[in-house]
């Protein structure tokens, strides 16, 4: 049987975050009003868990501020296709992979920049699931532009919400985060949904968190195949924490690849690399070997030998292991877990930029 491979998309196929980089081309402030809402959107889903709100769900958030601004689709298409940055052997590593397992993009990203990769790196886009939006079909008023626009401004000023270790609810945070989370959600959850526009943002369905997990289901459910030795999936943050609990309990391989905290604490394997050759490799071995002696392997000797043994390709192997830096693997532990989010949590933010690296 053949095996089967779902990955995100940023993180461990691109450097990109399109929709920070969105917000940067084209709101005042991006970058500062990108990180500002991120940490709200961490807040909501991963201390208040939110009913019915999906990890990821930014993208969903900062659509009213890019219409207000005057952004199109075609804006967004051209402007993904014109700065994909794509993780080193990206394009082998996927030109390997088919060969061995029926591959998958499940990923929050817009579509038009997932149709973007797909064009660079050819994918075929009906392998993809992401989150469907067109800005062109929004109607919204002058007036509520106008308001948008201040409020992206007030955003992009304020102070960044502090989310205390082991934080449960909202009485754990300082009165002043207490007072920036209240501002938030008047702004979210009052303000905008009486805006002409809003009920085609409130459709929109953003793919991270249980999204994620529900596509992984839906692919399996249509290839008719079981999680156990034959599905492996590769996440790198907040999003896919969900994703990867799945993939785990279920027996197949969770692989955290240059992942935050939220990914590695959920993998059963952390990668930190520059290229991702390594994970075609360790896709490899897993649909040989199934996930148990994957595991045993990985924990043990990682060496060129000992791979080429169990009949990984030797000039993927040459590739990976002539790599300048060379890649870190390691199996997730209890007792291994803080260093490793620590290494992890550096090294992607060498690989993808600090602004980029530290959002959830």
């Amino acid at each position: 049987m053949r095996g089967l491979f779902v990955s995100d998309c940023e993180g461990p196929i691109s450097k990109n975050d399109n929709a920070y980089e969105l917000a940067v081309k084209f709101i005042p402030n991006g970058d500062r009003f990108f990180y500002n809402v991120s940490k709200y959107d961490d807040v909501l889903a991963d201390v208040f868990n939110k009913p019915g709100y999906m990890a990821g769900s930014t993208l969903k958030l900062i659509l009213p501020f890019l219409k207000a601004y005057g952004v199109t689709d075609k804006q967004m298409e051209d402007f993904s296709a014109a700065n994909i940055m794509l993780i080193g052997g990206t394009q082998v590593a996927l030109k390997y992979i088919e060969s061995i397992a029926e591959r998958y993009i499940v990923s929050t990203s817009y579509e038009h920049y997932i149709r973007a990769l797909c064009r660079v790196v050819d994918f075929p886009y009906e392998n993809t699931y992401c989150t469907k939006v067109s800005l062109d079909n929004v109607v919204m008023t002058s007036q509520e532009m106008a308001v948008l626009r201040k409020r992206a401004k007030e955003i992009s000023q304020m102070a960044s919400i502090t989310i205390p270790a082991n934080a449960k609810g909202f009485i754990d945070f300082s009165l002043e985060d207490q007072a920036l989370i209240k501002r938030f959600d008047d702004i979210f959850w009052s303000e905008i949904p009486q805006m002409s526009g809003y009920k085609f943002f409130g459709d929109i369905v953003t793919v991270g968190g249980e999204q994620k997990a529900e596509s992984i289901r839906d692919i399996v459910r249509c290839l008719k195949v079981p999680f156990k030795d034959v599905v492996m999936y590769v996440g790198d943050s907040i999003t896919d924490v969900e994703a990867l609990r799945l993939v785990k309990e279920n027996g197949g391989l969770a692989v955290s690849f240059n992942g935050n905290s939220y990914a590695v604490k959920n993998a059963d394997v952390s990668v930190v690399s520059e290229s991702n050759l390594v994970t075609a490799i360790i896709a490899d071995v897993f649909y040989r070997l199934g996930r148990e002696e994957t595991l045993k392997l990985l924990s043990g000797s990682w060496s060129e030998a000992v791979l080429e043994g169990v009949g990984v390709s030797l000039e993927l192997l040459k590739q990976v292991f002539g790599l300048v830096v060379s890649p870190k693997v390691q199996i997730v532990t209890s007792e291994n877990m803080n260093l490793i989010v620590a290494e992890s949590s550096e090294f992607r933010k060498r690989v993808r930029g600090v602004a980029i690296g530290r959002l959830g």
